[in-house]
């Protein structure tokens, strides 16, 4: 028996090596451009003859250069969901030469060498210096089993070499040695080694050496990255179908690739203030009492909140755009008495739209035929909350002018923001829809396989178009859990449905981080997990942690416990209260910082790694983030623990808490009380804060409290101001407040100065004073101030100088 079982192994593995011998002979044949034929110069473009293959280079700026190739000679449409149509295209001034070997293009900043005998491709900064260089360069492979091709470009890299971005990844912050894929999945309670997840943003940056620099594939087809995991020394991006298209972002500081790569992909629209107060959020808050009392709990309790979402349960039988008229019997009156106290509603609306004849969106989408069909012509039918449903074709404009109307009633009861979920697209049957499911693509017909990953962008670009359409003057608030690269355009997004762990708070950190390096900067995760009941210290410290995050809510299944802050012990409870009031108290500093992301394309959440990059020691720190310019924030990720190490990067930081000054480019142990978290402010910022409030704009304060932190170099510090709700601001009505703090040899000048058209209605500044010693005297506008207490004292906000003399 035993011989039998020996040989029967030995057959085995003999068939197996033969399996395996005959797959190599036969495994798919990979194709390249082959040797460069003839070339032709039009404008900002240089087209590329090959043997195989051609290849347009376009210079789009001195500092980005773009790829396109066409195995047949022939270019697809050159269209895009994901650039931005308002980005300007510079004309940008280079030089086109030849050589024996090689085609040369060069910008100010760039050189680009394209060798002749095999179209690899490196790209070197003006000094000569190696940015990236072709290994096996472009090459594709058929895709028999759908047609078309699997196209791939090849890279050399090293394991020194440090990789960031693509949106909401989990794992480390630093991608190398690491495999990624893009396909949109609905992943419930997703751990760390989870891979793929919900969003599709085929952009990351590299750091070569010190130098940065960003990639972004733009083609919607799944597409996978591999940074030296296959193979140490190579980095490969590659899609299953579509056009092998790249845009090449030269930095060499990663924060200007972010910017360079939000400009292509588009800016955000300023959001009301209101959204970046806190929100609470459960599946699902219902009957109108229960909502009711959620929010008097919140204003007896005094703990801010601006924001109550309601989820599916408040639709009847989950049908879009309805109102339960037993749970919610006057949605616009329950509406107006919430907004009465201060509260804005926000409600869900999920892609699916039920199959009920007597459904009059139902019944519109068939007779217009807006609904995804698959590829013989029948509608797609998948399940989801309501049962059996249609799905809009979010691709079709004419489906997405539809959706966009359907909000008026939503707008009118008084609704003011709209939650996308489940918009992977996400099924109950096969997790998505089948791949044969058809797409107009504005235009340019295709697969699911082709339209899966843009789905959850344009559907939130549907909803966004229509909270404008009957929003009036007010701006508009979107949520998106699925999306594309440019969809900061339309919407915030959330992480998606987490879990109550010390693990998924970290986790948390790290997506935001990476949506932040990724254009995405308004962007947070469910506080507290979804899925889950964490306890009264594990909920604190991340309510600690999301304070300075841009989207700030706590979100619960309800299955799994309630997450309101009073479910947990007083103890939790005051600490909870606390920082959410603090989130209301910096409001004036984050609104500011989001100004920035949105004007200047400045990313809000910033990883040391990406502000230090010269500094090695930051490059693989994944907990230290940077709230704009000037706050450095370290959660506490483990439970029980009283004391933390972090790293200070170069220059000098106050401790928040105690105003101890520390010298930085250095790992420290801060202490971490349960009613603290690691906070430092860089010498040198002026911090602009406020009274706490118990909603955005309760009231206007008397004064705005301008922390200032003495500078041992030159800075700039801003306050952004406008009315926080309407769009006048884009006519010009807004305020800009720049302060320059610089050292003297006797002291400290601030200079102000002040772009005025809109008036807040404080009085002055509070000016507060931090790591100044033995002031002798304070002279405003050349007065001399006669009362400072506590190193405080008010001025004008008109002011123009402060001299502090020691």
């Amino acid at each position: 028996m035993e011989e039998n079982k020996d040989k029967a192994e030995e057959s085995a593995k003999d068939f197996e090596g033969n399996y395996i011998e005959k797959f190599k002979e036969h495994k798919e044949e990979e194709f390249y451009p082959g040797g460069i034929i003839s070339w032709k110069q039009k404008k900002g473009k240089i087209k590329i003859y090959a043997q195989h293959s051609s290849l347009e280079l376009s210079i789009i700026s001195e500092k980005i250069l773009k790829f396109r190739y066409a195995n047949d000679g022939y270019f697809e449409n050159d269209f895009s969901y994901a650039i931005d149509p308002e980005f300007e295209f510079e004309n940008t001034n280079y030089h086109f030469e030849t050589s024996q070997d090689a085609l040369i293009v060069s910008t100010d900043l760039l050189k680009c060498i394209i060798k002749k005998s095999d179209a690899t491709i490196k790209i070197l900064d003006k000094d000569g210096k190696m940015l990236v260089e072709d290994e096996k360069g472009y090459h594709w492979k058929d895709e028999k089993r759908f047609g078309g091709h699997v196209v791939i470009s090849t890279l050399k890299s090293s394991k020194n070499n440090k990789y960031y971005g693509l949106g909401d990844k989990t794992g480390s912050l630093n991608l190398n040695g690491t495999r990624r894929e893009l396909w949109g999945t609905d992943c419930y309670g997703y751990g760390n080694e989870t891979d793929p997840v919900y969003k599709n943003i085929p952009f990351f940056m590299g750091l070569n050496d010190g130098e940065g620099y960003g990639i972004f594939l733009d083609n919607s087809f799944r597409t996978f990255f591999d940074f030296g995991h296959e193979r140490k020394e190579a980095l490969s991006f590659w899609a299953q179908g579509g056009e092998m298209r790249y845009y090449f972002i030269y930095g060499p500081k990663l924060e200007n690739v972010v910017q360079d790569y939000t400009e292509l992909t588009g800016r955000s629209p300023l959001p009301p203030k209101w959204a970046l107060g806190y929100h609470q959020s459960k599946w699902s808050y219902y009957p109108e009492q229960t909502v009711r009392e959620l929010a008097n709990n919140f204003r007896d309790k005094k703990i801010p909140c601006d924001v109550i979402h309601l989820d599916i349960d408040y639709m009847d039988g989950y049908r879009i755009f309805t109102w339960n008229n037993e749970r919610f019997p006057n949605p616009k009156q329950m509406i107006a008495d919430l907004k009465e106290d201060g509260f804005k509603t926000i409600v869900i609306v999920d892609p699916g739209i039920k199959i009920d004849p007597l459904y009059t969106v139902f019944q519109q989408g068939v007779h217009h035929n807006y609904f995804c069909q698959r590829m013989d012509g029948a509608r797609f039918k998948g399940s989801v909350w309501p049962g059996p449903c249609h799905f809009p074709d979010f691709t079709n404009p004419a489906a997405r002018k539809w959706w966009s109307g359907l909000f008026g009633g939503l707008v009118q009861d008084g609704v003011a923001g709209v939650w996308n979920d489940m918009n992977e697209p996400a099924v109950f049957e096969e997790g998505t829809f089948p791949r044969d499911v058809r797409h107009d693509y504005d235009g340019h017909p295709c697969s699911h396989r082709k339209g899966h990953n843009v789905y959850g962008m344009q559907m939130a670009r549907a909803t966004y178009e229509g909270l404008e359409q009957f929003s009036g003057n007010n701006r508009s608030f979107t949520i998106t859990r699925s999306a594309y690269a440019g969809i900061q355009r339309f919407s915030s997004v959330w992480t998606g449905d987490n879990m109550a762990s010390w693990e998924h708070l970290k986790i948390a950190n790290i997506q935001c981080q990476r949506l932040s390096a990724s254009g995405v900067s308004f962007s947070g995760s469910d506080v507290g997990g979804f899925i889950g009941a964490p306890d009264g210290e594990l909920y604190t410290r991340w309510i600690q942690m999301a304070t300075f995050h841009p989207f700030f809510r706590t979100h619960s299944s309800g299955d799994h416990g309630d997450k309101e802050p009073w479910q947990f012990e007083e103890k939790y409870l005051n600490i909870v209260r606390r920082f959410i009031e603090m989130r209301y108290e910096i409001m004036p500093y984050l609104y500011t910082t989001y100004w920035q992301y949105a004007e200047n394309a400045k990313p809000m959440l910033r990883s040391i790694s990406l502000v230090y990059q010269n500094d090695t020691e930051t490059l693989d720190r994944e907990e230290e983030f940077l709230l704009g310019q000037y706050l450095l924030i370290c959660p506490v990720s483990a439970p029980k623990v009283t004391e933390r190490m972090m790293y200070l990067p170069e220059g000098k930081w106050y401790n928040f808490w105690t105003d101890e000054i520390l010298s930085g480019k250095r790992e420290i142990t801060v202490q971490t009380p349960l009613d603290q978290i690691p906070m430092f402010v860089k010498a040198g910022a002026i911090l602009p804060m406020q009274d706490k409030m118990q909603y955005v704009d309760e009231f206007i304060p008397e004064n705005i409290k301008l922390h200032v932190y003495k500078a041992l170099e030159e800075t700039e510090s801003e306050l952004y101001e406008d009315d926080g709700l309407t769009k006048d601001f884009e006519m010009g009505i807004s305020t800009l407040h720049t302060f320059i703090q610089k050292p003297v040899d006797n002291g400290v000048i601030i200079h102000h100065n002040l772009d005025k058209e809109f008036e807040s209605g404080n009085k002055g500044f509070e000016v507060i004073l931090h790591g100044f010693e033995n002031i002798e005297k304070v002279i405003v506008d050349g007065h001399t101030i006669s009362t400072i207490a506590n190193s405080t004292f008010i001025v004008s906000k008109e002011f123009t100088t402060i001299e502090i003399i020691k």
